[in-house]
């Protein structure tokens, strides 16, 4: 009889510390998984030795809009981790997030950036040094489909702002983008799947992605698969993040997702982001990888477009200055 109650007393305390255990979801940018990986592991044993509680991250990866699409669906993510403001702005306006979301973190809710560069096959076999290259005859660009990645949009501006920054007026910025495009055989999904596409499938010459991939680029298909090429102008591309307040009101976990989301500003987490080559917002972190970080000429969304969500207005949207400029092939 006191067996038998001592294991019904276990099996009632499992229970217990089984229910004590809070779930997080965070859904994020395909890109991004190595690095949110990285982050779980840190935040789960620095969770409980701040607050005596058990946690469970889980991750969602996708192209960033896609992400947000799901979660607007219905995804019960508890936090969201993008590469672009204007998915999380959509989130906004479906009552998803808050409308202040961000002014609710530090650096426009932006614990981190990055920057648009070129990955080459190995020894650079085209000469590729900056944009102007990239237009052409004979170079195939491999990039992600604006109107549905992050990452593509990045690149898309990142090549127009160069042109503005050259001189050159908004209709000669249309018209050299519209040959980079020419020079773009198929449109990724995503940043994983363009990086999949030049690597695997061994399409096209050169892949604008961010500075981050470089770093997956050689833990996934090893050291020496490609060149990395810092163009002379490049975008600031920040990584906004936001609190689902549809998801942690249903689930209980706003104080968690809170918590999660201001470990990113933490020392311990801009050390890992600096690690996964994604530029951290605390200077004395950036300092120390400045071998790490080239330093180039950077422009911001704000000064060339007003902002991400005036850029979407303009051209990304349907009937844009996108789709204007490229055919699909």
């Amino acid at each position: 009889m006191k067996l038998k109650l001592i294991i019904a007393s276990l099996a009632l305390a499992a229970s217990g510390i089984a229910s004590a255990q809070q779930t997080l979801l965070n859904a994020s940018y395909d890109v991004a998984r190595e690095f949110y990986k990285d982050v779980n592991a840190a935040f789960v044993p620095h969770y409980k030795k701040t607050t005596g509680k058990d946690v469970k991250v889980d991750q969602a990866h996708g192209g960033s809009s896609a992400q947000a699409r799901a979660v607007a669906d219905g995804l019960d993510a508890d936090v969201v981790t993008m590469n672009t403001t204007t998915d999380v702005e959509f989130l906004a306006e479906k009552g998803v997030v808050a409308k202040d979301w961000a002014k609710r973190f530090p650096d426009n809710a932006s614990p981190t950036t990055s920057t648009m560069l070129f990955l080459t096959r190995n020894g650079n076999p085209k000469g590729i040094k900056d944009w102007d290259d990239l237009v052409k005859p004979g170079v195939q660009v491999v990039v992600v489909n604006p109107k549905t990645g992050g990452n593509g949009r990045y690149a898309y501006l990142a090549a127009w702002g160069y042109a503005r920054k050259k001189g050159g007026s908004d209709a000669q910025a249309a018209e050299f983008v519209a040959k980079l495009y020419k020079n773009v055989p198929v449109l990724a999904r995503g940043g994983r799947d363009a990086t999949t596409a030049f690597l695997q499938r061994n399409i096209g010459d050169v892949l604008i992605t961010f500075e981050s991939e470089v770093v997956s680029v050689d833990k996934e298909f090893g050291a020496n698969k490609v060149d990395v090429v810092y163009p002379s102008i490049s975008i600031v591309a920040e990584n906004p993040v936001a609190v689902v307040e549809r998801t942690v009101a249903k689930k209980g976990t706003a104080d968690l997702a809170k918590a999660y989301l201001n470990f990113l500003y933490s020392e311990e987490g801009q050390e890992i982001a600096a690690k996964h080559n994604i530029r951290p917002r605390n200077q004395a972190v950036l300092k120390k990888y400045a071998n790490q970080f080239k330093p180039l000429q950077l422009f911001t969304v704000q000064e060339l477009f007003g902002s991400l969500g005036e850029a979407q207005k303009v051209h990304f949207n349907d009937g844009g200055q996108f789709d204007k400029i490229y055919t699909v092939k």
